[in-house]
Order: C-alpha cells, then structure tokens, then sequence
C-alpha cells in the first residue's frame, strides 16, 4: 500500500522545514497540510512561499490540503468563525466559504491535488435545507478550486449530516460530482468501517486513518483503539492504486506518536494476511 501523512500531527507548532523535514525522513512521499493558522497561516505570504519552496526543493508530492476549521489561530477560542459551509445564514456561509479560499490561494504558490472539506460541525442535526446549503457553497467553491488545478474532497464525519449514507443521499439529491475523503476514524464512531467503506467505496479519492475507541474522534495510531485493523487493511487494500494510506493523527507524546512507533505500525498493517 502507498502512505501518506497529514501534518496534524504537529498542528499546535508552527509548520516549518524542521518538521517536514522529519516528515520525509520517515519515508513519507505524501503529505497533507493541515490548513489551521496556528500551524499553517495560509494568511502569512512569506509562510507559503517558505513552505512551498521545500516541497520544491525535495520534489515531494503535497497531496492535499485540510480546509481550516476555525477563522483563527487558537480552534476558534479567538473568537473566529467555526467555519462550516452548512449555515442556513448566508452571510455566515460566505464567511466560512472566504476563509476557505484564502486557504485555497496556497496552490497558487505551489499546486496540490484535493481540498479536503468537511459537512458541517460536530454537532450538526440533519435538515434537508442544509444540503442546499452545503451544495450553493460546493458550486462556488468548486469552480475557485478548478481555477487552481484543485478537487474539492467530502469527509465523512461524525455528525447528522455527515455520516456515510447522508453524504450518498446527498450526492444523489445535489448530483454534484464529488468524491470522498474516507475517514476511518469518524467510520467507526457512526456505525462501523467495514460497512461505511461499503457504502462509500465508489466516491473514494483519499483517506484520513486513524483509530479510536468509539466514542470520542481520538485519533490515535492504528490498533490502539478498538477498530478491527483485518478487516479494515483488506478493505483499504481493495483501494491499493486509487488513493493513500495517509495518517491523520494526534500528537500524544512521543512514546504514543512518534514516527518510528508509526514505522512498525505500517510494517504491522503490510504482514496482516489478505484473507483470514
């Protein structure tokens, strides 16, 4: 399988050539950028000039782009926007969705394949008003993202409006032409991997893996929560060519997270048989 890991990881430092640099020394050819201010200001132009300029000096492949999920820099206790193209009031639509585009602008310093957005806020309730909601928003969103050479990815998330067979429904209701970044975390939380995988596995562009007990959205490293990791590499092997393993884990200190304990667990993932 091909990997792939998201800078979330390090999201409440400053991202900087140091931690790409651990990044790549880890054998990691894909990366995602987790577009928080904190962390990556994409508000910041010597910032993105910084950061592209390594993915160009060590010829990286930047695979995608986390949308910010706050209009701040301290996960909206700044007082920013949650941003969330789900608003019923417009004018908090268009703030979410220019705070979005400002993240965007970072493939005009250097290009990147998917946009990864997420349906609404973790506590969102389902309201078929909101599809058309979301779908205004993904129509101007998506023709700024194609200006820009980028595809718009949808999440699956643990809330009313965005678990797997919502984002099916509303695909069907909207007929946008949009695929899935499958969250295998926010999978279990709503219902089990195996059959949000099922249910998604046409739209399938990417992935955020992660573990978790079922609960709360932990993202831990792989086998240290309760998903069934059998199960889950043979579905995640079914996609082998189509789209990354690409890990989005929390730090947790470095006997948790660190990258060589992340190194044994991809080595784990590869002897898992084919077939039990």
């Amino acid at each position: 399988m091909e990997y792939g890991l998201s800078t979330y990881l390090y999201v409440k430092e400053r991202l900087s050539s140091h931690i790409l640099d651990k990044i790549l020394g880890a054998g990691f050819q894909n990366i995602e950028l987790f577009a928080a201010r904190q962390h990556l200001d994409y508000t910041d132009r010597n910032h993105m000039r910084d950061v592209a300029q390594w993915f160009r000096d060590h010829q990286v492949n930047l695979h995608s782009v986390h949308a910010p999920l706050y209009g701040d820099a301290d996960w909206g206790r700044l007082g920013g926007l949650a941003v969330s193209l789900a608003y019923l009031e417009r004018r908090l639509r268009i703030d979410s969705m220019d705070e979005i585009k400002r993240a965007l602008d970072f493939a005009d310093y250097l290009p990147f394949h998917y946009l990864i957005v997420h349906m609404g806020l973790p506590e969102e309730e389902y309201d078929i008003s909101k599809f058309d909601a979301v779908m205004t928003s993904l129509e101007h969103l998506k023709v700024f993202a194609k200006s820009r050479g980028v595809e718009i990815l949808l999440e699956n998330v643990p809330n009313e409006l965005g678990t797997p067979e919502r984002l099916v429904e509303f695909l069907q209701y909207t007929r946008l032409k949009v695929k899935i970044c499958f969250d295998t975390g926010h999978a279990h939380m709503a219902g089990g991997l195996h059959p949000a995988f099922e249910t998604l596995k046409t739209y399938i562009a990417s992935t955020h893996v992660h573990d978790n007990r079922g609960e709360k959205d932990d993202h831990l490293m792989p086998f240290d929560g309760q998903i069934n990791w059998s199960e889950a590499t043979r579905d995640l092997r079914s996609g082998d060519g189509q789209f990354p393993v690409l890990f989005e884990i929390r730090d947790y200190g470095p006997e948790m997270t660190s990258l060589s304990r992340l190194a044994e667990v991809m080595d784990r993932m590869e002897n898992l048989p084919e077939e039990e």
